[in-house]
């Protein structure tokens, strides 16, 4: 549904963007030529109108519900799929919770950062289905060892989230960075 709003929205400002730069550069063209089509549609409805009068009633209801419908589907849609979800937890008893991305998040980021070596953490987390996919920011001491620390970053990550947690693990993307060195530090 993201991709599709994104699709739609981004159409629709570039009809817009166009609709009023047209307008702006030549107003009355612009209104004489919305006139004209108003006028064709009009005396278009009326012929349909006049050639059939129950076809006609039976057109504008059908479009009425067609766009109710529609409308109101994506509306739908709209608000179910915003509804922001957890992560589903299932406990050996049978018995189930939702936890929040946001304290998955928290905790990552409070045990990494008790880490030696390692700056900041920032974690971001999201819920795909039965599982989390993480991608972590870690800023680290400029003399780290980097594939030593990312595994332990990951083991630790694994630890926490499969066995602290209970959670499935699914995408763990670790981006690392060295912190500025300190001019002071180096002597």
């Amino acid at each position: 549904m993201n991709v599709f709003n994104r699709v739609v929205t981004t159409i629709l400002w570039l009809a817009l963007a166009a609709a009023v730069s047209v307008a702006a550069v030549i107003p009355l063209g612009t209104v004489a030529w919305l006139q004209a089509q108003l006028g064709r549609a009009d005396v278009l409805l009326s012929e349909w109108k006049a050639a059939n009068p129950t076809n006609f009633l039976i057109g504008q209801i059908a479009a009425a519900i067609t766009a109710v419908l529609l409308f109101g589907f994506l509306a739908v849609l709209e608000v179910w799929t915003a509804r922001r979800r957890g992560v589903r937890i299932r406990t050996a008893q049978g018995g189930s919770a939702e936890l929040d991305p946001n304290s998955v998040s928290r905790r990552l980021s409070w045990r990494l950062d008790q880490l030696a070596e390692i700056v900041t953490v920032a974690p971001t987390v999201k819920a795909k289905g039965g599982a989390v996919d993480i991608k972590l920011e870690i800023e680290t001491a400029p003399d780290v060892d980097v594939p030593m620390k990312t595994d332990e970053v990951v083991e630790v990550t694994r630890e926490i989230i499969e066995e602290d947690m209970g959670l499935k693990l699914g995408k763990l993307d670790v981006r690392m960075r060295y912190a500025p060195v300190d001019p002071d530090w180096v002597q």
